[in-house]
């Protein structure tokens, strides 16, 4: 653990916001300087990317993640620093895959098997290729018109500022398998859910049906999607022999992390944020979500180290299984009785692109302390969304569903899914002026909700916009 640059943070942030509170210097003016000033969250991004690297659930590396964050979060100024442990079922594991064309000219191809999936049988699959344009095209295919295929759904990915063009096209990860398998395919491929055309493909999450039958899928790096739609287009079958080899542990330990800035006035009352703290296994995932995990502690720690804390208490949370799902629900079972403390929860987990939109809850847009929020954002280009935050993160969901109020900071996602869920996903993508730029929106948010008594649950006044 590298303790030298932890030190010389809070030394500068603490006797340079001394100076200020003298000099009368508004605490969100310097909370905006220091954070451009210096690079609080690349330092502590480039030690977890580099000490620790990938960081799936059920791995040692996990193991190493945890100790490494308790440290990190000491060493930055937070009390109360704790592990609160839970249990993950059928914490999934990669093993060796592979994939080809078999044929008079056989071609290999770069692939990786989706989160969850089953694996083939030991001698693995070779069956034709059904290759299908949308999900949606998958969806209209006849009742057993699959069956012994490998059903193939080659979606391309439309690149927006935001999730849009993720989120459209992410059912073909998510639920492709299941209306695969309800056709008869005996498995399914997607195109990697990326706008990239790297030759690297990207994993992540498939949910089976809870009723259907369970087949293995995986993922094709682009330029091999399309050389096999290329191949089917030519008018003669084309035959995979696949191979996915994971396996499942049926019960792992898990975590979350957390540390605190305790309020001066109402402590009891909490500002929750923070990003999760797993990853998945393909690279050291600086940006998902080593990115949220470095942007919330380092703009907590530049609020703890101010001459004079907020008025509520500040609660980062380092979450444990985002990726394959569970600590959210956990932290929010562990925590049921403290929902109506919490008064706002949020989650960075967004990559480490500007943001540039600032979404809160309902409230009155008129509110004076909303305005000031919004005054204070505007040097930094991010604005106040008349709309409010429809989800706060994955792991806040259960919170939100609980009644907490959540709000949400968009974030330029242009490039962010060229490298999510894929072993491009490293520290040398990472811009360190952005990441500045996320600190001080986040410290500012932050500092403003928990020094203020702004109660998000109260409804708008009358007439007042949504």
């Amino acid at each position: 653990m590298r303790c030298e640059p932890i030190r010389a943070f809070i030394l500068l942030a603490t006797g340079t916001a001394t100076a200020a509170a003298a000099g009368g210097t508004d605490f969100n003016d310097q909370l905006r300087s220091q954070a451009l000033a210096a690079n609080h969250a690349w330092e502590i991004l480039e030690s977890l990317t580099t000490t620790v690297g990938a960081r799936p659930v059920g791995s040692p590396a996990m193991a190493h993640a945890r100790e490494w964050a308790v440290a990190k979060l000491t060493a930055l100024g937070f009390t109360n620093v704790h592990v609160e442990p839970f249990t993950k079922e059928n914490a999934w594991v990669r093993g060796p895959e592979s994939a080809y064309v078999v044929g008079a000219v056989p071609r290999r191809l770069a692939l990786t098997a989706l989160g969850n999936s089953v694996p083939t049988p030991a001698a693995g699959i070779e069956a034709e290729v059904a290759v299908f344009p949308t999900l949606w095209h998958l969806t209209r295919a006849a009742p057993g018109s699959l069956h012994g295929k490998i059903a193939f759904v080659n979606q391309p990915m439309v690149r927006t500022q935001n999730e849009e063009g993720y989120r459209t096209t992410v059912r073909a990860r998510t639920e492709g398998p299941s209306i695969a398998a309800d056709k008869g395919a005996v498995a399914y491929l997607t195109r990697s859910i990326t706008a990239s055309d790297a030759p690297l493909p990207h994993t992540g999450l498939t949910r089976y049906s809870p009723t259907g039958l369970r087949i293995p899928a995986a993922a094709l790096a682009v330029p091999d999607a399309d050389l096999v739609a290329r191949l089917a287009s030519r008018g003669s079958p084309v035959r995979m022999r696949l191979s996915l080899q994971s396996t499942v542990i049926d019960k792992t330990d898990a975590w979350n992390v957390v540390g605190e800035i305790k309020g001066r006035e109402f402590p009891e009352q909490i500002v929750l944020v923070g990003g999760h703290l797993d990853s998945w296994d393909l690279s050291e995932s600086a940006s998902d979500d080593g990115a949220g995990v470095a942007i919330t502690a380092a703009a907590a720690a530049l609020i703890g180290a101010l001459p004079r804390h907020p008025r509520r208490t500040i609660r980062v949370v380092l979450w444990g299984s985002e990726e394959t799902e569970g600590s959210g629900a956990a932290y929010a079972a562990a925590h049921q009785n403290e929902v109506p403390d919490i008064v706002l929860a949020a989650e960075s987990d967004f990559g480490a692109g500007r943001a540039y939109r600032l979404a809160l809850p309902k409230v009155d847009p008129a509110d004076s302390r909303v305005l000031e929020m919004a005054a204070a954002l505007a040097p930094l280009k991010v604005i106040v969304s008349p709309d409010p935050a429809r989800s706060g993160g994955s792991d806040i969901e259960a919170l939100r569903v609980a009644g907490v109020p959540v709000a949400s900071f968009n974030q330029d996602q242009t490039r962010y899914f060229d490298v999510h869920h894929s072993a491009d996903d490293t520290l040398a993508n990472v811009d360190r002026r952005d990441l500045d730029q996320n600190v001080a929106a986040w410290a500012v948010f932050i500092y403003m909700v928990a020094d203020s008594g702004i109660d998000f649950r109260a409804a708008p006044p009358s007439g007042a916009a949504p």
